[in-house]
């Protein structure tokens, strides 16, 4: 396969995005397909990437090259939803050395298994230890596995599992009491063999319920998590044709019914068999998908309980994966208001992470980017990436296509195309103009989905999804 790609060089003053509350500043560079960011208490990040391992970066961002944990004999990724998907770790992870993980196996099975770290390193966790908690049978569908698992305070490990796919909860899974799928799941893994349910689940008495179910009607809540003042649990329900929703539930207090396939948002989806909505949870927040933005499908986020950046204590963040747009929430009693606070690159930013003092991390899968959010203007932003406003046109094209972008000085750019999998039909390092550079890119390759990613001399990285036809 060819690719012949010309690059015009076009001179204009740099440009600044005036409406950017935050920025992202490249904290740590060289992962493959980082989906997820994790702390086990102490000043290192664990990232999780897609195809089996999880790799460690110090407190200033250096990553240690041998992986933390490589389980990629084990894991099914073949690009989507499928790999390895998330980790947590033991609340007495310090003393047990216990982490755990939701993956994709070979049978195409949803698994949550725990593994110890090493003895005398502990840089290293075995992956001989592993320990199996729960394998689920999938729908044969290759979406909405969840894949977020998190501990709560009351020590319980708690897993989000989406409806298993296909449009329109096919199956009606998510509202079928007999089922995992749609829900939010709450064992205890420190007790019995591989678990115990705990006695207060919700509905662990109900006859016809899956013991383990702490909460049901979901889409897909591919991220979600604690607040870490007072443990409130905040969902990102991922949507289906047209509303996105935040999901927010008491710290303790499970048993809720958040709607799906009923309704989409607040919203009716489907309403055979259904309750009116008051029967139901509803959002505290939605959003609707936007030919205009982009905004198609949420990344639930955290709360903010850092100590850097006062203004923002107490404030939930969270994004669009389509859009690339961070938002903002303000919850003042039954009260929300958003605000879009950064808009960067479309398809990319798969997870947040939070460091030990709750500073706030966010990944991005297609140029293995881990970046740590600050405020826009904060001088403490010095190395943020210099190349901004990437824009492709058209979009989706037969692949003659013009890419362009902002670059503050001159340097060296990298022009990479890949596919979902992360393989590489482009490749090209070029001398960009400080200012406003214009790419035409003529793409010889097979109809499908691709990312466009630059990569700048100084670190910086901006892409987008392009779909040839």
């Amino acid at each position: 396969m060819k690719s012949v790609l010309f690059l015009l060089l076009l001179c204009y003053s740099v440009y600044t995005d005036a409406q950017n509350q935050v920025a992202l500043q490249q904290f740590s560079k060289g992962y493959t397909k980082p989906l997820d960011i994790q702390n086990c208490g102490d000043s290192r990040l664990f990232i999780v990437q897609q195809t089996g391992q999880m790799i460690i970066c110090d407190s200033t961002g250096k990553r240690i090259n041998k992986p933390y944990l490589d389980i990629s004999d084990r894991v099914f990724y073949n690009g989507g939803e499928l790999g390895l998907l998330g980790a947590a770790f033991d609340p007495d992870y310090a003393s047990n050395g216990f982490v755990y993980v939701q993956y994709i196996n070979k049978n195409n099975k949803i698994q949550i298994s725990r593994f110890k770290r090493n003895a005398s390193d502990q840089n290293k966790a075995n992956a001989s230890s592993e320990k199996i908690i729960l394998t689920i049978d999938k729908p044969p569908f290759i979406s909405h596995n969840g894949g977020c698992i998190r501990f709560g305070a009351d020590g319980d490990l708690y897993i989000g599992l989406g409806d298993g796919g296909g449009e329109g909860d096919p199956y009606n899974l998510s509202q079928n009491k007999a089922s995992f799928f749609g829900k939010m799941l709450r064992i205890d893994v420190h007790h019995g063999n591989p678990y115990n349910i705990p006695a207060d689940n919700p509905f662990a008495d109900s006859a016809g319920y899956k013991k383990e179910i702490w909460a049901l009607g979901l889409r897909n809540p591919w991220r979600w998590s604690f607040d870490a003042l007072n443990g409130a649990l905040f969902i990102g329900d991922v949507g289906q044709d047209s509303w996105e929703e935040i999901d927010e539930q008491p710290a303790g207090k499970g048993g809720q019914n958040y709607g799906w396939r009923c309704y989409e948002g607040k919203h009716i989806y489907n309403d055979s068999g259904c309750h009116p909505q008051r029967f139901y949870t509803m959002p505290i927040y939605e959003y609707p998908h936007s030919d205009v933005t982009g905004e198609c499908s949420v990344t639930g986020g955290f709360v903010y309980r850092g100590t850097k950046y006062k203004a923002w204590y107490g404030k939930y963040f969270f994004s669009d994966y389509c859009a690339g747009i961070i938002k903002m929430l303000t919850i003042t009693g039954k009260k929300t208001t958003e605000q879009d606070v950064f808009n960067g690159d479309d398809y990319a930013y798969t997870s947040f992470g939070e460091d030990y003092k709750h500073e706030l991390y966010l990944t991005n899968i297609n140029t293995g980017v881990i970046y740590q959010i600050v405020p826009a203007g904060s001088k403490q932003i010095a190395d943020e990436k210099s190349i901004i406003n990437l824009e492709i046109s058209p979009n989706p094209s037969h692949g003659n296509l013009v890419a362009s972008f902002v670059n503050e000085k001159i340097q060296t750019v990298t022009i990479t195309v890949q596919n979902a999998l992360g393989q590489i039909f482009y490749k090209q390092s070029l001398n960009s103009n400080a200012g406003k550079n214009a790419l035409n890119v003529n793409l010889h390759v097979p109809p499908a989905v691709y990312y466009i990613i630059f990569t700048s001399a100084d670190g910086g990285a901006l892409s987008k999804q392009i779909k040839i036809e």
